[in-house]
């Protein structure tokens, strides 16, 4: 919409329409020169974005694992070197909760000085019961210092940590009898999440891990077939609300998911990151899947809190449209999170999350690489950042 405005008032949006409109509510003739407003002519506001896959919970990025990388060894050889998600655990563990909230806090910051205003935020590197509680706590306190909306995610289960090396049983156990349990009676994490892949969890332990966060009232999500295809049928039999990564799939896939009411969530900052083939996101999209895309801002694999480039990968490498990469990053990460009814739209009686972008067309936000072009953001009615 071309000459519009958008009126918000106790955090939500009262009014989205054009100008003139505007000017004629008479709430609005009456409270004139009380209202806080921002000049956003030849500028593009947008719905906050919703970054519906983020790993925020660690201390350091993991330098050695990128120059492995660069000089030509491969994730999975990172990994079996002692490199990968492990290597990020032994600092969580150590590090106290206040010192890891602040850092989380940091980052919730960092990412909302690019448009971000929603932000499901995942533990994963504690791989302890105590390490994991403390993860969930300090994203818990972090969200309590920041303006915009984290969503906690408990991912005990990210990879088999190194004392229980050849007894995944018992850590899987450990995930669906302990972890799970104390989030959910806790109120620490409103998912839980796996990673179901080669080198990490295979489709049974996925299932019973599922399967546990569903008795105990949380919901599910999953990371899935990104090194390599799980068939995705008993999957989506647990009716998970996002699959994320899905870089191996296969037709039988893509119909599984265009007749279920889970979200395809992608992460093309990985694929680009590790140097490995895109997910077949226009396939996806003409399959009639609905995609979602997220950073998932982590110190491995992916370490930008920018979702504007995440937009312009989607575009360059993924063949998106423009349009259908900023609705991927709003509206269907807002449905990715099971917020679609308060996120990811300029809508009366929705969050009042906004970011204005300096740059007077929205297919510039995708094409502009590397560069700050968010002017503003408020997020649930507070005005975040103005540059």
């Amino acid at each position: 919409m071309e000459n519009a405005a958008v009126l918000c008032a106790g955090g939500r949006i009262v009014s989205a329409g054009t100008t003139r409109e505007a000017l004629r509510d008479p709430w609005v003739r009456l409270h004139r020169k009380k209202i806080v407003e921002f000049d956003c002519a030849g500028k593009v506001v947008l719905p906050g974005f919703v970054d519906s896959h983020t790993h925020p919970a660690f201390m350091a990025p993991r330098l050695t694992d990128f120059e492995r990388r660069v000089s030509g060894a491969s994730y999975e050889e990172i990994a079996a070197q002692g490199g990968g998600i492990r290597s990020s655990v032994d600092a969580v563990r150590r590090t106290g909760k206040r010192e890891l909230s602040h850092r989380i806090l940091n980052t919730l910051r960092e990412m909302s000085a690019h448009g971000t205003t929603t932000v499901e935020a995942k533990s994963g590197y504690g791989l302890s019961l105590e390490a994991e509680m403390k993860s969930l706590e300090a994203i818990r306190d972090a969200a309590a210092g920041w303006p915009g909306t984290v969503v906690p995610t408990l991912l005990g289960a990210h990879v088999v940590p190194s004392e229980f090396e050849g007894r995944a049983a018992q850590y899987v156990a450990l995930v669906c009898r302990e972890m799970i349990p104390q989030a959910g009676r806790r109120n620490l994490a409103r998912f839980v999440d796996v990673f179901c892949d080669s080198g990490a969890f295979s489709e049974e332990d996925c299932l019973k891990i599922l399967a546990a966060a569903t008795a105990h009232g949380l919901q599910t999500r999953a990371h899935i077939s990104q090194l390599s295809r799980t068939p995705l049928e008993r999957i989506l039999s647990c009716r998970p609300v996002s699959l994320d990564h899905l870089d191996h799939v296969n037709d039988q896939d893509l119909a599984l998911l265009a007749r279920s009411n889970t979200v395809a969530t992608l992460v093309p900052g990985a694929n680009y990151f590790l140097g490995k083939e895109y997910p077949p996101a226009r396939k996806l999209v003409d399959s009639g899947v609905a995609v979602a895309l997220a950073s998932d801002y982590n110190p491995g694999s992916s370490p930008t809190p920018s979702m504007p480039f995440v937009l312009s990968l989607a575009c360059t490498q993924m063949k998106m449209a423009p349009a259908e990469a900023i609705a991927a990053a709003t509206i269907n990460g807002a449905w990715a999170l099971g917020l679609a009814s308060s996120k990811g739209s300029i809508e009366p009686g929705k969050d009042a999350d906004l970011a204005i972008f300096d740059v007077s067309d929205y297919r510039e936000i995708a094409y502009w690489m590397a560069k700050h072009i968010c002017q503003a953001v408020i997020a649930r009615g507070t005005v975040v950042l103005i540059r």
